[in-house]
């Protein structure tokens, strides 16, 4: 906490000289600001961790410059300063969102205690939102097989480094949880996990949704600056067009960029955690991915195995997901019988771990008595036939090239989909974590009626 970068901004040259000796003696990195211009320019460029902001200046007030930072969204910690103070302008102050408010002449005591205080509570509050985050199912590796435990190994290796890695896997096989494992073991993880669905954003939308926007004077932060000091997750990064591309790796090379429509470079540090289900080799033969950006991600690869390969973790995932269905979201406890386990566990899982979760929360909200039969599992896996090997199931899609295979399995998995819903698109896109919008062109694109399901 004593190395945080705080930002003082204050009109009166000798005040910001003065508390910029007090803190650096402290061990904070302090920048300084006379005016609102330059404060504004430091937070554009730089991560700053704290601001000790005056009131009164001649250009723009603290508070006017406090509200426009909170209304870009951002959520550094702020303590107001004034000579002129009262009580009515410190409660102006708190509730547009500032930490605190000390009154001028300054007591130094009270200026280190109440910074102290601010970067304590903004460290709580990350900490709170970490902890919630590591409570949810995606961000728990579950299992006891082999394939599992090397897993866990690998991503034990790779999060003490700062390498960026590459996760490769089948839709649904866990790569978000791969990556949320290797920000929770890293030296990063008392930063922010920042998840971005490139597929789930507009591709006109992904450069504003990743760098942030600057409009009209309005600053609105992007995905980059949220991640600053922790871990960015760029899921199904080969859904990203050759011109995002191209801004995606001068910013991973530089570790800075411009916001769209604005002019000056924001620096940034982020440890960059890619991942997708496409064969990114292949695509950079047919000039779909750029080769120097491919080679760029792919410091360290990591592969999430489809649950086909480690099927005797099923009990353990569907013991998992029925636990933690009923804690929190208040579904009924169904014990599973040994006949419905073994079906599941010799079921193909074409949708993998995700399958899996959707299943069972479908079984548990249906609530057809205390055990779930394996009539019951049969009925609810519908046309889906269990096998051996798993190969059955995914029927001819060996001898498609892996384009034709990957639509006719999204079309396949968006039907069933479909069809569990009763043809509810917005449930459907919240099952699958897609934007809706976005689920609307996809299902065109793959020919498939949004009324699906609603028939009966």
């Amino acid at each position: 906490m004593s190395d945080a970068n705080v930002l003082v901004v204050d009109d009166e040259p000798e005040i910001c000289r003065l508390l910029k000796e007090i803190l650096e003696d402290e061990n904070f990195s302090v920048d300084t600001a006379e005016n609102a211009t330059v404060a504004r320019d430091t937070v554009r460029r730089s991560h700053i961790d704290l601001v000790l902001l005056d009131i009164w200046m001649p250009d723009v007030d603290g508070i006017t410059l406090l509200k426009e930072w909170k209304t870009e969204g951002r959520d550094t910690p702020v303590v107001m300063m004034s000579g002129h103070g009262s009580i009515e302008t410190a409660v102006e102050a708190i509730r547009f969102g500032a930490y605190d408010y000390i009154e001028k002449p300054l007591s130094i005591t009270k200026v280190l205690v109440t910074a102290r205080h601010a970067l304590q509570n903004d460290l709580l509050r990350k900490e709170n939102l970490r902890l919630r985050q590591h409570l949810e199912p995606a961000s728990t590796l579950v299992g006891r097989s082999d394939v599992m435990e090397q897993l866990r190994e690998q991503i034990a290796l790779v999060a003490k480094t700062d390498s960026w890695v590459l996760v490769t896997g089948e839709p649904g096989s866990g790569k978000g949880v791969v990556a949320r494992c290797l920000h929770d073991q890293s030296p990063r993880h008392e930063g922010s996990f920042v998840d971005v669905s490139l597929a789930a954003i507009p591709p006109q939308n992904i450069a504003v949704q990743l760098f942030g926007s600057e409009e009209g004077g309005i600053i609105r932060s992007g995905r980059f600056e949220q991640a600053s000091g922790g871990t960015l997750f760029l899921d199904e990064i080969g859904d990203m067009d050759l011109e995002t591309q191209a801004k995606l790796l001068s910013a991973l090379e530089e570790n800075k960029f411009i916001r769209v429509g604005g002019s000056q470079y924001v620096e940034v540090d982020v440890r960059i955690v890619a991942a997708t289900n496409q064969d990114l080799e292949r695509a950079v033969q047919e000039g779909r991915f750029r080769e120097d950006l491919y080679y760029r991600l792919n410091v360290v690869p990591i592969e999430a195995p489809p649950l086909r390969d480690h099927r005797e973790d099923v009990p353990d995932l569907v013991s998992f997901y029925s636990n933690w269905l009923v804690e929190k979201e208040r579904l009924p406890y169904r014990k599973f019988s040994t006949g419905a386990l073994n079906l599941l566990r010799n079921h193909g899982w074409p949708g993998n771990v995700r399958e899996l979760k959707n299943l069972v929360q479908r079984l548990l909200i249906l609530n057809r008595g205390e055990e779930v039969s394996r009539e019951e599992v049969e009925l609810a896996l519908g046309s889906s036939k269990t096998n051996g090997t798993g190969e059955d199931a995914m029927g001819s899609l060996y001898d498609l090239t892996l384009r034709d295979a990957r639509d006719r399995f999204e079309k396949a998995y968006l039907e069933f989909h479909l069809r569990q819903a009763g043809g509810n698109v917005s449930e459907v896109a919240q099952s699958v974590g897609i934007e809706r919008t976005h689920l609307y062109r996809k299902l065109k694109s793959l020919g498939i009626s949004p009324k699906l399901g609603k028939e009966g």
